[in-house]
């Protein structure tokens, strides 16, 4: 007697993406009506399209309807802007959106504030500028991270960008929809896919594609939940390697030929306050791919999450949640059985180390790059800081591409020796500090995600709290006479994870409205998963939370220990104890030469100085290990000191 197989229960998304015609509705429906929304399953399969429908809380109004308004995300492998688009978003955004972009966390841009009735000649207009929004966001690859320094003569770097273009061909969804819906049927102009990609797509394996169907690496109901790549060089950190699903290392031999990659899997962020169940956990080595067959490894991942990731429970859909409930060892055997083959050893790497690439660097042709930090992401002109204008002249000027970082700044390429002078003038001229030692290091090294008020995740503030947070941070530390150390701060409104909190030092994760989850332990490499130290922290009380933590930190770091490795190591029932006994107040430095009194967080706040006077104030804050702002700040309340007296 047969058995009926029995069929696995799946979630109301899942049955909606089955029944979506390949992700075309009710989308397609819904966007010829004369509406202001898209009803609730419309707005799952926008996802795909690389849009996310919002409300501003800030604007809303009892008895009215709520703000709503699309959230649009581009998809850029490697961050990769070319000049073209650059201008295209920023037109858009003066055009039909809220005046700013928001670089992402994952290399992305943003346009926040479009309304539904210019969704469609905005996703366009995208698409007619070399741009694109496709699988932006869903149950999909998202867009994949290399590192974001165009550098031409370390062949690593290229082949990182090479290989993160090229999987992201590979993992595009097959599905006409997107033209159809967008530019009426029309493909968009855009560079051809490499032969090896097109090969690997409908290279079968064993199981590996879903056969009689467009969507051969997909099948028709995609991948149980999101799906996250990163490709980077051996010892470069700046894409947060143990964050992702899949991460390739890649992997060269003496003459800089590319051998193959190294490969971890499992890494997620996301998790849910108070469902121990959800977790965030970083990636395990899973071995070693020649680069000939690093598609089809690829693809061989991709169909174990699909075929056995958890349709269900979406809370327990991700990779991460497959390996974590089957091992390392299950995992990779099914990964292998799907491949063909068993993967080789994972290959010895060195230490882990972050860049943000600020600043001037040459690029190795000839030509240079420069990396501009970008405070949260937003690129916006507000009073006198104007970091949107400063940016279109130059790209107007001089035609440049852009490299985002998943830091959330900006690198300008391919910069000739001649036309650096001018453009850091343009720089200057419109309130940006390009000297990347004058930005107040708790900034420099900070994120936070956008939360309220267009998030509809958020429970409370992210993007417009962390500044006056590391103002206050700041002001304690130089209290404490600890003018001259920082950490890596993170900050989330919801738990979701989208800044990467749970890597950071010092992680705030809001739990309720003004209140925090605070994480410790996180290392300045991210390298090491933090840990939830406090549950519901209350924004106000930040400093007497703190100053305890601080003054423990002071008194017992080893030599040249980060704040980060330091809470890990003692661990927090000592933290505790100490904090326990410990009357707020109570610490007073005995230096109080090393404390200064400074205030320099805005960018938009800035002191000129004469030419010949600047390489004078270089070269000391090189020497003494302090930003100019804070030597320039010294002397001034020095010299409001001595007036004051006279």
């Amino acid at each position: 007697m047969v058995q009926t197989p029995v069929e696995k229960k799946v979630s109301k998304i899942e049955k909606l993406k089955e029944r979506s015609n390949l992700l075309r509705e009710p989308l397609l429906t819904e966007l010829k009506q004369d509406t202001t929304h898209f009803t609730e399953d419309a707005i799952q399969i926008l996802k795909f399209h690389g849009s996310y429908q919002q409300d501003n809380r800030d604007n809303r109004k009892k008895g009215q309807e709520k703000d709503y308004q699309m959230m649009l995300r581009t998809r850029s492998p490697g961050g990769f802007i070319p000049p073209e688009l650059f201008l295209a978003l920023d037109r858009l955004s003066e055009e039909y959106g809220n005046h700013t972009l928001r670089v992402t966390t994952r290399q992305g841009f943003q346009i926040h504030g479009i309304l539904k009735q210019n969704l469609k000649t905005v996703i366009h207009n995208i698409l007619s500028n070399m741009g694109s929004t496709l699988s932006a966001c869903g149950d999909v690859n998202r867009n994949i991270m290399s590192p974001p320094a165009p550098f031409k003569n370390k062949p690593e770097y290229q082949y990182a960008f090479e290989y993160a273009n090229n999987i992201a061909d590979l993992l595009n969804p097959q599905s006409g929809a997107y033209y159809e819906i967008w530019l009426d049927g029309e493909k968009a102009i855009s560079a051809e896919e490499a032969p090896e990609v097109k090969a690997a797509r409908q290279s079968k394996g064993k199981g590996m594609i879903v056969e009689n169907s467009l969507e051969p690496i997909y099948g028709d109901q995609f991948l149980p939940r999101k799906f996250k790549i990163c490709v980077t060089v051996p010892g470069d950190n700046s894409i947060d390697v143990y964050t992702h699903d899949i991460s390739l290392v890649v992997m060269t031999n003496k003459k800089g030929e590319l051998q193959g990659f190294n490969v971890l899997a499992g890494g997620g962020l996301g998790r849910t306050h108070n469902k121990e169940e959800t977790f965030a956990r970083t990636s395990d080595e899973i071995g070693y791919v020649d680069k000939e067959e690093v598609y089809d490894l690829v693809k061989a991942i991709v169909a174990t999450q699909r075929d056995y990731g958890d349709r269900h429970n979406r809370r327990h859909s991700r990779m991460k949640y497959l390996i974590n409930d089957w091992g390392v060892a299950k995992f990779k055997a099914k990964v292998e059985s799907y491949f063909g083959k068993e993967l080789k050893s994972y290959k010895k790497l060195p230490a882990w180390q972050y860049q943000d690439f600020l600043g001037w660097y040459e690029q190795g042709d000839g030509n240079w790059f420069f990396g501009i930090g970008v405070e949260n992401g937003r690129v916006k002109d507000e009073g006198a800081f104007q970091l949107k204008t400063a940016l279109r002249e130059i790209v107007q000027q001089f035609n440049l591409p852009m490299l985002l970082s998943g830091n959330h700044n900006i690198i300008l390429g391919d910069i000739p020796p001649e036309q650096k002078e001018t453009i850091e003038s343009i720089l200057n001229d419109r309130g940006i500090i390009t000297d990347p030692q004058a930005i107040e290091p708790l900034t420099r090294y900070a994120m936070a995600c956008p939360a309220l008020p267009t998030c509809g995740l958020a429970v409370t503030e992210s993007e417009r709290a962390l500044p006056g947070i590391t103002e206050r941070i700041r002001t304690l530390l130089n209290k404490l006479g600890m003018v001259d150390e920082h950490f890596v701060i993170r900050m989330t409104g919801c738990p979701n994870g989208c800044a990467r909190p749970y890597m950071a030092e010092l992680g705030f994760v809001g739990s309720a409205p003004g209140k925090y989850q605070i994480w410790l332990g996180g290392t300045p490499n991210q390298t090491q998963l933090a840990q939830p130290y406090e549950q519901k922290m209350p924004i106000e009380e930040l400093e007497t939370f703190l100053e305890p933590i601080l003054v423990f930190f002071k008194q017992n770091r080893k030599s040249k220990e980060s704040f980060g490795s330091f809470c890990s190591r003692v661990g927090f029932s000592a933290i505790r104890n100490f904090a326990a006994n410990y009357t707020i107040g109570s610490y007073m430095d005995t230096d109080t030469t090393t404390t200064p009194k400074r205030k320099f967080r805005k960018n938009q706040r800035r002191v000129s100085v004469p030419d010949d006077v600047f390489p004078r104030l270089k070269e000391i804050s090189e020497k003494e290990g302090r930003p100019m702002n804070q030597i320039i700040a010294d002397a001034l309340s020095d010299y409001f000191t001595k007036s004051k007296e006279a």
